[in-house]
């Protein structure tokens, strides 16, 4: 099957329809599509002009049509680093994928392209890629497959967003071969929109809490860089064991009093005067959780932080009361522009429950199933991002609609695949030729005015 040629194809888990507008530019003809939330299902019929079905476990196989490709951004949640990561086992959404599994099994089409988080591979120690090789391969439904991992900056977009792609094939995968990279700077102003009248502007707190940290950039010493480790200032001062026992482990232990004397932060010390409650609650929010050993990466992060404030606490202490007064998801910064100017309203910024990120201007953070918080922020213009914009770096934008409301919109644009990269996905697996594909995109490019300098 060449893409120039009319095929059909199915769209499930459908969300704001990345995989329709996909393949509908490659010739495809959607014949079916699957979205549980009505919102969606209202918002897909008037963007395609089809009224996705809802729930996928009560969709009789028989009433599906015949089609040329099955598309599938099954639920990301139980297998993401994100989440609890309880993959097959978790009872609301894990199990949505041996809904695929069925269809494929009854329907048999030519092609198949699954997409997920990276993370899959990896969870439960391989167990789960190994078991959908299984259920999908020759030994199981007959598929030749291949999977590997691609974001929208490998193909100029800039947004660093890796995803797995799945495809699979009844024929062989021996002409086969994956979209390659392009070596293309990307540049996130080659998406915003001048002076957008929708842009959601920065709250006091947001500013005040920048400008704090805007501060610590300021105070700190040229000579001295900024670490690369995630910074956690209310472990600046604190003193709690967490090498070889835990609070949680001391307080089984030992009782809330066998935490008396020990500093929760910088001038917070763990008192008996204090409601037992109160003496707990005093401990940083990670350092709270229900585990007699913390995990290794924790003991590094504890570890580092509080060496790297022994180390600097001279110029350090002054300023710490100022942001440990904020919310424990603000105390914490990833500086993640290493050599560039010690200017925070420089960059894009995004508070995540990690922290306050910071990141070049080359490239949006990655877009998730956000909340208005959680937005990207243009720093430089004091600003969040639009949904507009959000669409643009999905290559979503061609929708006639989005969501009305922002936080459903910034929700649903989290939750969808990139466009642009599925069509280049699709476009190898349904052809042996790249070469109309490649012009398309640099075209794409061109119009979107990405600088290639």
């Amino acid at each position: 099957m060449e893409n120039k040629k009319t095929f059909t194809f199915i769209d499930l888990f459908a969300g704001l329809g990345g995989f329709h507008l996909a393949l509908k530019r490659l010739g495809g003809v959607c014949r079916f599509a699957v979205e549980w939330k009505e919102p969606l299902q209202n918002l897909y019929e008037d963007n395609f002009g089809i009224r996705p079905l809802g729930d996928i476990t009560k969709i009789p196989l028989d009433i599906i049509p015949d089609h040329d490709v099955l598309t599938a951004g099954f639920p990301c949640q139980p297998f993401s680093k994100a989440g609890e990561q309880l993959g097959f086992e978790c009872t609301k959404q894990g199990g949505l994928f041996f809904n695929v599994v069925e269809i494929l099994k009854h329907k048999k089409p030519k092609f198949f392209i699954l997409e997920n988080v990276p993370n899959l591979l990896k969870h439960d120690d391989g167990k789960t890629w190994i078991k959908i090789q299984q259920l999908l391969g020759k030994d199981g439904l007959g598929y030749n497959i291949d999977a590997t991992k691609l974001s929208p900056h490998h193909f100029g977009i800039p947004q660093i967003r890796e995803r797995i792609y799945i495809v699979g094939s009844l024929l062989p995968l021996d002409d086969f071969k994956w979209p390659e990279a392009l070596n293309i700077e990307t540049s996130i102003d080659s998406i915003l929109d001048n002076n957008p009248i929708d842009a959601k502007s920065l709250s006091p707190q947001v500013i005040d809490c920048l400008n704090v940290w805007s501060k610590f950039l300021e105070l700190c010493p040229p000579d001295i860089e900024i670490p690369s480790f995630p910074l956690w200032s209310m472990e600046w001062g604190a003193t709690y064991p967490f090498e070889n026992e835990t609070p949680y482990a001391r307080k089984m232990r030992l009782g809330i009093n066998g935490l008396k004397g020990f500093r929760a932060s910088h001038g917070c010390k763990i008192g008996l005067r204090r409601s037992m409650e109160d003496r707990w609650m005093a401990l940083p929010s990670h350092a709270r959780t229900e585990e007699f050993e913390f995990p290794k990466w924790k003991k590094n992060f504890i570890r580092q932080n509080r060496k790297f404030y022994n180390d600097n606490k001279n110029w350090i202490d002054e300023w710490l009361p100022d942001i440990l007064r904020f919310p424990s998801s603000l105390q914490k910064l990833e500086w993640n522009v290493h050599g560039e100017e010690r200017n925070i309203w420089n960059y894009v910024l995004q508070f995540r429950a990690s922290g306050v990120r910071v990141k070049r201007r080359t490239t949006a953070p990655s877009l998730i199933a956000m909340t208005d918080t959680q937005v990207p922020i243009i720093a430089w213009q004091r600003r969040y991002m639009t949904p507009h914009e959000c669409a643009k770096l999905q290559c979503l934008d061609e929708l006639n609609k989005l969501p009305e409301s922002p936080t459903q919109a910034f929700q649903a644009l989290g939750n969808a695949v990139n466009s642009k990269v599925v069509e280049w996905v699709a476009n190898a697996l349904l052809s042996t030729s790249l070469d109309e594909s490649y012009n398309n995109h640099l075209n794409f490019l061109e119009d979107r005015c990405i600088s290639y300098n």
